[in-house]
């Protein structure tokens, strides 16, 4: 039900690792996701630690949902000299397109202990139904 949209982010991801470079606007660092299906909904949690819920933005065009957060750096007092940091900072971002098979309009948000979780519903019309046979089975052929 989901396609990844960039195939290189994996490798962009282990050489942000390798190189201790950061996400800027013009290249985002990726977030790390889990994606299943629970029941009639799919489920898709983004780990964001140390994120403010203020700093998330979440939108779907078309069938194209896109994430993007940013991590800023804390405010230090002038006396305060940092001796180490490994907590990466920026922006985060991450590109999934939806099948049609599921309902981008009643995508719900929540955000708790630095985990973005979006719950997006198959849509009716992807579920089985069954159909049923009228009473007047018979088809008329017209001639012309």
């Amino acid at each position: 039900m989901l396609m990844r949209t960039d195939p290189f982010r994996e490798l962009d991801r282990l050489a942000q690792q390798l190189t201790g470079v950061s996400g800027t606007r013009s290249r985002p660092s990726t977030m790390p996701m889990d994606a299943y299906r629970e029941g009639e909904e799919y489920v898709i949690a983004f780990d964001l630690p140390g994120v403010d819920k203020d700093a998330v933005d979440i939108d779907v065009e078309r069938n194209m949902l896109t994430v993007k957060a940013e991590r800023r750096p804390v405010t230090k007092a002038d006396d305060v000299q940092m001796e180490l940091s490994e907590r990466p900072l920026g922006v985060f971002s991450r590109q999934l397109m939806l099948a049609d098979t599921l309902d981008t309009e009643r995508i719900t948000a929540d955000y708790e202990a630095g985990v973005l979780t979006l719950r997006i519903p198959i849509a009716e019309r992807a579920k089985p139904r069954k159909i049923t046979i009228g009473a007047n089975s018979e088809h008329k052929q017209i001639s012309g």
